[in-house]
């Protein structure tokens, strides 16, 4: 392998210095073979990850598709495997969550790839969040689920941010009692969240906001 790696670099002039990695795809999920995708425009000579924007038409066309079949109703079959205790994890060299990428994939379709509290659509920077932490029983379903910027992601899951079961937003004053700052996020308490799903079934369940109210926000 070293002596195959010393002729590509030296055929593409690459410095001896220079960093080989690898992409590695997190959070994978999979469909039965019935619902398999057909295969876009893809080269056979492809060495490196594709990818399509969706802001293409063939990019779109793949991520609806990819949305149509994923289940979004609590009693999925993933649904069903965690509420029963059962699958919760495949093994590999680490523990992945099973239905981690759908959950990740349904969320962001379901607030149109937007922040709910701030209505950020920067994508690299959104994530989807569990309300009723995933540890603590909490199903992998749209309606456990935000679409938050990573730092209001951390705040929310660390308790300094909750949603009241009419979608206001609440900043703990321990937020700044513990770090001595916080104006940037203290400018939301009370409003309501800008962004919710247009579907009603796809609405955070108030069930699992005041779960977060009682057992995480630090109030």
């Amino acid at each position: 392998m070293l002596s195959r790696i010393a002729k590509y670099r030296g055929r593409n002039r690459i410095s001896e210095t220079a960093e080989i990695g690898c992409t590695i795809l997190t959070d994978p999920f999979w469909f039965e073979e019935d619902d398999w995708l057909p295969v876009p425009e893809w080269s056979k000579s492809i060495v490196k990850g594709k990818k399509y924007s969706t802001d293409t038409l063939v990019g779109e066309k793949l991520f609806r598709d990819v949305m149509d079949r994923i289940p979004l109703s609590v009693h999925s079959p993933e649904a069903e495997e965690i509420v029963n205790g059962e699958n919760r994890y495949s093994e590999s060299v680490t523990k992945h969550r099973l239905g981690q990428g759908a959950f990740r994939v349904a969320v962001t379709d379901a607030y149109q790839r937007r922040c709910a509290i701030t209505g950020e659509k920067t994508l690299p920077v959104l994530e989807a969040a569990h309300i009723k932490p995933y540890s603590e029983n909490g199903p992998h379903n749209v309606t456990n689920g935000l679409l938050l910027k990573s730092d209001f992601h951390t705040l929310f899951d660390d308790g300094y941010i909750t949603l009241t079961k009419d979608y206001r937003i609440e900043v703990s004053h321990r937020l700044h009692d513990d770090y001595g700052n916080g104006k940037d996020y203290y400018k939301y308490h009370g409003q309501q969240i800008l962004i919710l799903p247009d579907k009603m079934n796809q609405r955070p369940d108030p069930q699992f906001l005041e779960w977060h109210n009682v057992n995480t926000y630090l109030g």
